[in-house]
């Protein structure tokens, strides 16, 4: 299994749907909304369904196949 890629974040947090942005995972904050509504999006394995829930550095965040690490930096 592939590790996953990391993403930097500037604040202890961020926000769901900024991330999957961030990542490259999804195209808009519309397709963000979407994908997390319909229970598409796992954060350290849980189905999470709202997009402002808070992700933190050592968080991984799974669409689509795609895993990404959320680290602290950026």
């Amino acid at each position: 299994m592939n590790s996953p890629a990391e993403v930097p974040i500037r604040d202890e947090s961020i926000r769901l749907g900024q991330l999957l942005k961030l990542a490259g995972l999804v195209e808009d904050g519309a397709m963000a909304r979407a994908v997390i509504e319909a229970g598409e999006v796992t954060v350290d394995g849980e189905v999470w369904a709202r997009r402002g829930q808070q992700v933190r550095p050592g968080m991984t965040v799974s669409y689509a196949g795609e895993t990404v690490l959320v680290v602290s930096g950026a």
